[in-house]
């Protein structure tokens, strides 16, 4: 099997319209978000103006990274010391870590075997009324039947806040990710869908709750200057009972996603293409599982996952290594120490343990490797070769 030559970890260049919208913002040494000329609209301003406009939501607020988004939502939605916060047992750690940061107590809640939060579960979890709070994590871009969802937090009056850090761009049914609840919160880290490094956005339709993001986020009493903020009466009261938590975007920041904000649906066809030549290649290796995304989820494959069941602890490291001969680099989500952005929730220490064993299941055979926009076709057909000659080798293995 001929290796692969590729690296996972290389984004496209950004252009040279990012490069000049950056250079811009240096040569004028405004880069805090409220320095700016009279009557002047920031980088930060006209990028909050732009994603509303984008995600469909009244409001968005642009600050340091999609954890501090999520952290200031619950903050924002009133989340008091010591609550408990649902959130699914498969995720990555900054959504514990959030929830953790903003005061709040993470319930875990079982995955199903189509990566998603089990609503049998959530169900039980949500009766016991220990939670107002639902974060829901779209883990790894991977949308849950919403309608079904709304069902549940309705039922149980839960604050629903969406984790869309892998959902830029996603919908379920035609509604955007992050339009379910009270808030989306995003990512523009490297490898999500916008790069600008680090950086996150937050976006909702209410107004006392965005004003309170808002001066959580370090406004002072600048929130007149913002893109997609509530009129200035809401933040009568709001502006003074609530604490600055520095967390802003910056204009260097904001000026470097404009321009990728606008190929933005391109880059998701392009990903959704990739995703689908892997997808073709794997199907044909027997034993290996795939997802099978519903008809209602207009996904982003940025990224795919994969189950080989069967395989134990020894077998599945012995995979990875394969396949990281041959140039794949795959990560796997049942590693009993966390590698990398990759973890599970037996790694969280600063999480009380949780006996969530369908969620173990999951994840001792679960496997995960990025698409970046470098790869060719060709080069996402030669990557399934080696990922289905490698699976077969361990499959093999254990039949004899």
């Amino acid at each position: 099997m001929q290796p692969f030559r590729g690296s996972f970890t290389q984004q496209e260049g950004l252009g040279e319209e990012v490069i000049e919208a950056a250079a811009a913002v240096l040569r004028s040494g405004r880069l805090h978000r409220y320095n700016t000329a009279q009557d002047e609209m920031s980088q930060v301003a006209r990028l909050e103006e732009a994603y509303a406009v984008y995600q469909g939501a009244r409001y968005c607020l642009a600050c340091a990274s999609g954890g501090y988004a999520m952290a200031i939502a619950l903050r924002a939605a009133g989340l008091k010391s010591g609550e408990t916060v649902l959130t699914n047992g498969f995720t990555l750690a900054p959504v514990p870590g959030a929830i953790v940061s903003a005061g709040g107590k993470p319930l875990l809640v079982e995955i199903t075997d189509d990566l998603v939060i089990d609503f049998e579960d959530l169900e039980r979890k949500a009766q016991t009324g220990k939670a107002r709070f639902l974060l829901l994590s779209n883990m790894r871009g991977h949308l849950t039947d919403m309608e079904r969802m709304d069902e549940i937090v309705r039922k149980h009056g839960l604050i629903l806040i969406e984790d869309c850090a892998h959902t830029m761009g996603a919908s379920w049914n035609g509604v955007k990710s992050g339009n379910f609840g009270l808030a989306g919160c995003f990512s523009t880290q490297t490898y999500k869908h916008l790069n600008s490094g680090e950086g996150g956005l937050l976006t909702s339709n209410d107004p006392e709750f965005m004003a309170r993001a808002i001066i959580l986020s370090g406004s002072y009493m600048f929130y007149e200057r913002h893109g997609a903020a509530p009129e200035r009466e809401v933040f009568d009261r709001i502006r003074l009972e609530t604490p600055n938590m520095s967390g802003r975007m910056d204009n260097l920041r904001a000026a470097v996603l404009l321009p990728q904000l606008d190929r933005l649906d391109d880059c998701i066809a392009r990903w959704n293409r990739r995703y689908c030549v892997v997808e073709e290649g794997l199907a044909a290796v027997r034993g290996l599982v795939l997802r099978q995304r519903p008809q209602k989820e207009h996904f982003v494959g940025s990224s795919i996952q994969f189950r080989l069941p069967g395989l134990t602890p020894d077998r599945a490291r012995a995979f990875v290594a394969d396949a990281g001969r041959l140039g794949v680099e795959l990560k796997w989500f049942g590693a009993d120490a966390p590698v990398g952005f990759t973890s599970n929730h037996h790694s969280w220490r600063y999480v009380e343990a949780q006996h969530l064993p369908g969620t173990d299941d999951m994840l001792s055979s679960l496997f995960d490797m990025r698409l970046p926009l470098t790869f060719s076709l060709e080069d996402c057909r030669h990557i399934a070769a080696i990922i289905g000659h490698c699976a077969q080798q361990q499959l093999l293995a254990i039949a004899s």
